[in-house]
């Protein structure tokens, strides 16, 4: 009578970490989720602001532009939109 006991002993265990891994899993999904939601949203807020980074550097004249990419020490009289003539 008593392996059958020590059975019923294991079996009632068994069920209680179920129960426990279940809900630890409940848990770590809804955190699964919630980074899944940060993540997209940080996602289209970087792109977003890379849009706005673009649209900021169409705006800068030729020079800036050239100086920003690493160009010349002044300004290049090959192109004539770059010396205003």
């Amino acid at each position: 009578m008593s392996s059958i006991n020590d059975l019923v002993d294991r079996v009632e265990r068994l069920l209680v970490r179920h129960e426990e891994l279940k809900r630890t899993n409940g848990l770590l999904e809804q955190q699964v989720q919630a980074l899944t939601l940060e993540r997209d949203s940080l996602r289209s807020r970087l792109a977003a602001a890379r849009a706005r980074v673009d649209a900021l550097l169409d705006r800068l004249p030729l020079e800036a532009v050239d100086l920003l990419e690493g160009g010349g020490d002044g300004p290049d009289t090959s192109d004539p939109r770059k010396t205003g003539a």
